[in-house]
Order: C-alpha cells, then structure tokens, then sequence
C-alpha cells in the first residue's frame, strides 16, 4: 500500500495526490501536522534518504529558526528538528514496500512504478 505523507494545504501535495488520483494509484494519506510523525519513521527516512533530503531548509519553519539551530546540522539534530516542527520535513514523502521518494515530480514518480 502507498502512503503520502504531508500536510494537507501544501500546494505540492495537493498536485502529487491529485496526479496520484488521476493515475489510478491507491493511497492512503498522513498528515504529520494535524496527526504528527514518530521517530521511527523520520529514522528510516533519514537513513535511505539523507537528513539533507528530507529536511526542507528552503521552507518558512526552517528559515524562521534561530540561526544556532541552523547550524552544524547532524542526522539527530535535523530528526529532532522535524520531530518538533513537522513542517520542517520535506513534502511529501511517499512510501510503498521499498520504494521511499521525497517532494514531487510526475517522472520520478513514475519510474517508481507508479501510475
């Protein structure tokens, strides 16, 4: 089963689930802002994807932080980070078996197999 993960008024994660409807593809939605992420996931996500990937630096959240916890980012400060303010992490992750992917672009999406 395909889960996205995100928040529900993110204008990219309105274009993935409505591409992800479009194509046929059954998911089920996790929205980490109103029902909130555990650790074990950001974990996973982080080891296959990198802190880099799956922490948005480029988001409003992010740039509003004091400029020491900008700084000297490691896996575990960046997963506390998102674990703290979940609209620090990228949108949206998906995830289907071994298949983890992070942000959105129609062509990535479908060489995962999806669509």
């Amino acid at each position: 089963m395909t889960t996205i993960y995100g928040i529900k008024n993110c204008d990219t994660m309105k274009k993935a689930r409505t591409w992800l409807d479009a194509q046929g593809v059954a998911y089920d939605f996790h929205d980490y802002k109103a029902v909130g992420i555990d650790r074990a996931s950001l974990e996973r996500w982080v080891d296959k994807l990198g802190w880099e990937t799956v922490l948005n630096r480029d988001g409003t959240t992010f740039r509003a932080l004091p400029d020491a916890d900008k700084v000297d980012l490691t896996p575990a400060k960046a997963i506390d980070l998102m674990l703290a303010q979940p609209s620090m992490i990228k949108r949206p992750i998906l995830e289907n078996g071994s298949v983890l992917l992070a942000g959105f672009k129609p062509d990535t999406y479908l060489a995962a197999g999806l669509g």
